[in-house]
């Protein structure tokens, strides 16, 4: 029997309107990787939380080793030997690695010394870092490296993974999943977040389910199937998304010969991009991120303007016309980064459900805003997405990460578009809700809708697209149908090896 290392009894933490967590109980064992599912709003982000000490539990307590354990905040976590990786990384683009690492430290050691140590642990658990090199320039797995070293430096006890691996190649989710067995083998305690049920399986020794703030009952993954597990979160059997036939119509958006500048110094140029998506198909985009996918949305959104006829809409020129001209036209985008571009944080979803509705929606007249309107919108989109909120009233950032990519694409997809341009549909997002939102694409596409749809998820990709292309250091490979696409050819294509120069489709 493994010894208990943190024991959660009771543990309950209620919000207005809603009540996060709910006398949830269980053990994380010494030397244990434990996995924490549940769908979006179960309550997992507020849980972590009050085991770092960034919330205080309302009922409930806590042992660490079987004394009392109660972090008011987390810096007293950390010196009890916890440590946490943030789905968001903290970091800063114009610093180091060194000096991002010593921010999070209480007293750093001589910045000579600290990079060494840096090299020592890094190669040591198989994530070799240049303490020197500076962030803005690594990619979205290294940065990861930055946030899991940055941890491993504290020597912790217990350390806290928030979906890890929703950026990282399968090539490095390999080399972290080595880490994470070494640091097993060693002793450390691993508590794993994650909507990836398949690695869940792979890696995990137990999990406990949450469904709506209750603990509904555990497993031994490697016991359980990836079906079986969802229908725990969930509380019901999963519906795959279903792909009826299709037909494609007219051209719907081109471009052609696109070269377009990084607006960001650690960004990425665009360079000579071809493509073409017709009525009714979608058009799946994959690629490591950091290659030139947030740059790609900017300039299809009109954020980045262009040359006029760079972009074209049904024939038309529109690579001058900005975002609200072109929601007027029913080109539609929703980016990646959900609070700050996506929505505003601090905004009810009634207002930010005007942002990107007003024109198409008809929520706005004669400058003035119709907010009767706007909130049965933002209802609306609630219903629909089964977006978990109190009401439209809360802010954005009050929703989990899931929920609120659930309420973004919503937003849009009701808006019943000419042209969507998502990138990472999915993100954070559980199995039930990426199935949801697959289904939506999928069905708005079979309303003559052009999708492009931009994605780290290969998986995703090959289950809704029906043309394929891959993104490498800005350049966009040549389109190819995505049935019967095998991973080593979209390894190469990705890799920027079949033909990068020419794309049509």
């Amino acid at each position: 029997m493994t010894d208990v290392l943190l024991s959660l009894k009771g543990l309950t933490k209620a919000y207005p309107g809603v009540v996060a967590n709910d006398t949830v109980s269980f053990d994380i064992g010494e030397g244990e990787v434990h996995a924490l599912l549940g769908e979006n709003g179960a309550g997992k982000s507020t849980l972590v939380k009050m085991i770092y000490g960034l919330v205080k539990p309302d009922t409930g307590e806590m042992t660490l080793r079987g004394k009392p354990y109660a972090p008011a905040e987390p810096r007293q976590a950390r010196a009890d030997g916890i440590a946490m990786v943030f789905q968001h990384f903290s970091l800063f683009d114009a610093l180091n690695v060194a000096e991002n690492i010593a921010l999070g430290m209480e007293n750093p050691p001589p910045m000579a010394d600290l990079a060494s140590r840096i090299r020592e642990v890094s190669e040591n658990y198989g994530l070799p870092l240049d303490p020197y090199r500076t962030v803005g320039d690594l990619s979205a797995g290294e940065r990861q490296r930055v946030e899991i070293i940055r941890c491993l430096l504290q020597d912790p006890k217990l350390l806290i993974m928030d979906e890890p691996t929703s950026v990282l190649t399968p090539q490095e989710v390999d080399i972290l999943f080595q880490t994470l067995e070494k640091l097993r083998s060693e002793g450390t305690s691993i508590l794993y977040i994650s909507h990836k049920l398949e690695e869940i399986r792979t890696l995990c020794d137990h999990a406990t389910v949450l469904r709506l703030g209750k603990n509904v009952g555990e497993c031994v993954p490697a016991e359980t199937s990836a079906s079986e597990m969802a229908e725990l979160m969930v509380g019901s059997a999963l519906t795959p998304p279903e792909r009826g036939s299709r037909e494609f119509g007219e051209m719907a958006m081109d471009i052609s010969g696109l070269s377009v500048p990084s607006p960001s110094a650690f960004g990425t140029a665009l360079r000579n991009v071809h493509l073409t998506v017709r009525k009714g198909e979608i058009l799946g985009i994959g690629g490591v991120a950091g290659n030139g996918q947030d740059e790609l949305l900017s300039v299809l959104s009109g954020e980045t303007l262009t040359a006029n006829d760079a972009v074209k809409l049904h024939g038309q020129p529109i690579g001058k016309l900005g975002p609200t001209k072109r929601r007027a036209l029913g080109v539609l985008a929703a980016p990646e980064e959900r609070l700050g571009h996506a929505a505003a944080p601090d905004m009810s979803l009634t207002e930010n459900a005007m942002l990107t509705g007003s024109v198409r929606e008809k929520l706005e007249k004669n400058g003035f805003l119709n907010w009767a309107a706007t909130k049965e919108f933002a209802e609306r989109i609630i219903k629909d997405f089964d977006v978990r909120t109190p009401g439209p009233e809360n802010a954005a950032r009050s929703l989990s990460g899931g929920n609120l990519q659930k309420f973004v694409i919503g937003r849009e997809v009701l808006q019943n578009p000419e042209v969507l341009v998502v990138n990472q549909p999915t993100w954070g997002v559980d199995a039930s809700a990426a199935a949801s939102i697959r289904q939506s694409l999928l069905d708005l596409a079979a309303k003559g809708a052009a999708i492009i749809c931009i994605s780290q998820d290969l998986d995703e990709l090959m289950e809704i697209s029906d043309s394929f292309a891959a993104l490498n250091e800005g350049r966009l490979s040549a389109p190819r149908p995505a049935a019967g696409l095998s991973v080593e050819e979209i390894g190469l294509m990705m890799g920027g090896a079949h033909g990068m120069e020419v794309a049509h489709v």
